[in-house]
């Protein structure tokens, strides 16, 4: 009797154990891999729209551009995975009397460096001076995995507007929800809370959320939403939109032009 409770003792120990160090791998594996499930950079590809290169003090990183004379600007910060060469054309139409300015992020199509929310928030800091300084008025707009560069860009400068396109108020809590059996708090380094920033922007915004957005929850959004200093924020549900087919809808390009 005695011997196969101790064997039974000895099985628990060594499946307790590999559970353990399985477990330990997996969070080994978050760790090291984590930046290649909030990054996800482009390739180069034939220019679709004019650039400039911004020298940073450790990347060159390329700016599609529509040069306007005059003091009214627009910075874009695109999504995780989009080009944003393509996404020019629509602005530069919507937008006849602003210069426009549309980061590639560190790695991506052109951009030199790896991508972090260390560098992407310096290298915002750096545009920004560069196209304040030419236009004083200068409007902000930021997408998805942008609109965690653009609240915090704007709770640190001086920007005229702020357009939020569906946006989270922590990628550390959309992480938490995604797995919650690993410690992610403990784990993640880019975590991209713009609810910490929210209290601390002065400039009018308005963020545009998708009525059926499968990555950004609607609590997260109202958690922003409600960060915000009161009368700073206005909210515009697109009826009938996703995640990535909100900028499809007929009224969001009027909703952006509206706000400026």
């Amino acid at each position: 009797m005695l011997a196969t409770v101790n064997q039974t003792r000895r099985w628990v120990f060594i499946t307790l154990s590999v559970l353990f160090f399985l477990y330990v791998g997996l969070c080994l594996v978050f760790f090291s891999a984590q930046r290649s499930f909030i990054y996800f950079p482009t390739p180069i590809r034939p220019a679709h729209a004019a650039a400039i290169s911004l020298v940073a003090p450790d990347a060159t990183l390329r700016i599609s551009t529509r040069p306007h004379d005059g003091t009214q600007a627009l910075i874009y910060f695109g999504g995780n995975a989009e080009d944003v060469s393509y996404t020019l054309p629509a602005f530069a139409s919507a937008f006849p009397d602003r210069a426009i300015y549309m980061l590639h992020y560190r790695g991506y199509s052109g951009s030199s460096g790896r991508p972090s929310e260390a560098a992407l928030h310096r290298d915002a800091k750096t545009l920004f001076a560069m196209v304040h300084s030419k236009h004083p008025d200068t409007m902000v707009v930021g997408r998805s995995l942008g609109s965690g560069v653009a609240i915090r860009l704007a709770a640190a400068e001086p920007i005229s507007r702020l357009v939020l396109i569906t946006p989270f108020d922590s990628i550390l809590t959309l992480a938490q929800r995604a797995a919650p059996f690993l410690p992610i708090g403990l784990l993640m380094r880019d975590t991209y809370q713009s609810w910490r920033s929210a209290p601390l922007v002065t400039a009018p915004t308005l963020i545009i959320a998708a009525s059926h957005d499968e990555l950004i929850p609607a609590e997260s959004v109202q958690k922003l939403v409600r960060a915000f200093p009161p009368g700073v924020v206005s909210l515009r549900v697109l009826h009938d939109t996703d995640h990535n087919s909100v900028s499809e809808s007929p009224d969001f390009m009027e909703a952006i032009k509206a706000a400026q």
